[in-house]
């Protein structure tokens, strides 16, 4: 079954994903400002944004003529636990390497999501996007390989990439089965459950490994938390999961691999961190991949009709 792009409105809808990716790539900004443990910050910026979303789940609830449930939360529970994962790996991640390199390996979504979505979903992906994905793919190697090659000067930098790795194959599952569970098409009744699952998941384990969740937490963190869960999880990570039930999910995961552009430059301007040589290549082919998986394909002339014997 292949997903067709929704008629009338696409630019809008492609401008509201480009939103999405630039919100989702302040994410690194906000981890590396802030000293909280990894495991608590995931939990508590899924529950904040759970608690900020609930007049939308009741309003959306109410439409439909439902109230909530148990059981209407259980498309959510999965892919909660795989969200909560994410975060998990993801700041652990970010916190070990340079913000460009981490932003571009936990979204190297496109490599993976052709096979996810094949066998979540039964999505097969066009030709002209898998021809996107190499492009963009070979920029995502690019810059792998250049991180290798310097990770003895960059101390754990590597090990950092090889957890963002990780972060990416748990996001990548999430976002694929956040379509499958979700076939009426549903936002806030979907996204809810979905956060609040996941923080629910992190402050378990967060209190299994003996962590205190208030102990040594300033206002810099707290400040730091909110903002992740108003800009890259409210703002993001919704944004795309409605972009998965409105675009092919290469698409939407090709995209979202320009969260690294824009995480390179705030790193810039706020931490000083230069890119390299290997970061303006690997933006090029990460963008001419992005635009060949976006433009329309050619439809074939219809053939002519014969006239009536």
């Amino acid at each position: 079954m292949r997903t067709s792009r929704a008629k009338g409105g696409t630019g809008i809808q492609l401008a509201i994903v480009v939103f999405g990716v630039f919100m989702g790539s302040t994410s690194v900004i906000m981890i590396k400002a802030s000293t909280i443990s990894p495991i608590l910050q995931a939990s508590y910026r899924q529950l904040m944004a759970a608690l900020i979303l609930l007049p939308f789940y009741f309003r959306e609830l109410k439409a439909r003529g439902e109230r909530p449930s148990l059981r209407g939360a259980l498309p959510s529970l999965v892919p909660g636990v795989l969200l909560g994962l994410h975060f998990i790996a993801w700041i652990f991640g970010a916190r070990m390497t340079l913000a460009g390199n981490s932003t571009v390996i936990v979204n190297m979504a496109p490599v993976v999501m052709p096979f996810v979505a094949i066998a979540l979903i039964g999505v097969r992906p066009s030709r002209r996007e898998i021809l996107g994905t190499i492009v963009a793919s070979m920029g995502v190697v690019v810059l792998a390989a250049a991180d290798y090659r310097g990770s003895g000067e960059g101390g754990g930098r590597f090990a950092g990439d090889l957890i963002c790795f990780l972060a990416m194959i748990l996001y990548t599952i999430y976002l694929a089965l956040g379509r499958r569970n979700n076939p009426g098409r549903r936002l806030w009744s979907y996204l809810v459950p979905l956060y609040l699952s996941g923080g629910l998941f992190c402050l378990l384990a967060a209190l299994a490994v003996g962590q205190n969740p208030v102990a040594g937490i300033t206002w810099v963190d707290v400040a730091m938390t909110a903002g992740l869960a108003i800009g890259p999880t409210i703002m993001g990570h919704s944004i795309m999961n409605w972009a998965m039930l409105r675009f092919p999910p290469q698409v939407v995961s090709i995209l979202n691999l320009g969260q690294f552009l824009f995480a390179g430059a705030l790193a810039f301007f706020l931490f000083g961190e230069l890119p390299t040589a290997t970061f303006y290549a690997t933006s090029v082919l990460i963008v001419a991949g992005s635009v060949i998986a976006i433009l329309p394909q050619r439809k074939a002339p219809a053939a002519p009709e014969e006239p009536p014997a």
